[in-house]
């Protein structure tokens, strides 16, 4: 039994049909990730807000400071302590 006679120009059909076909396969990696991008994150969070107290110095000036920087027992004073206290210039 002879085996059929296949002339060039079938043969190129064929492999061009076969090559479009695995080219059409690769597309499912794509979606898989083979080939992704990293995606940036972006905080969407609110800024967080400073806590912050007035206090007044020495010299008689009124500050804001921010209360992550005050570590103090609490304790008021009375206002003979803070008159005393006030450097008058």
């Amino acid at each position: 039994m002879k085996a059929p006679v296949i002339d060039n120009s079938e043969k190129n059909s064929r492999r061009k049909w076969l090559f479009g076909l695995s080219a059409l396969s690769l597309f499912p990696l794509l979606k898989f990730g083979f080939f992704r991008k990293k995606n940036t994150v972006i905080s969407c969070a609110p800024a967080a807000e400073k806590k912050t107290m007035k206090l007044l110095t020495q010299d008689g000036r009124l500050v804001e400071v921010d209360m992550a920087n005050i570590s103090s027992a609490k304790q008021k004073i009375t206002d003979k302590e803070l008159q005393g206290w006030v450097k008058k210039s």
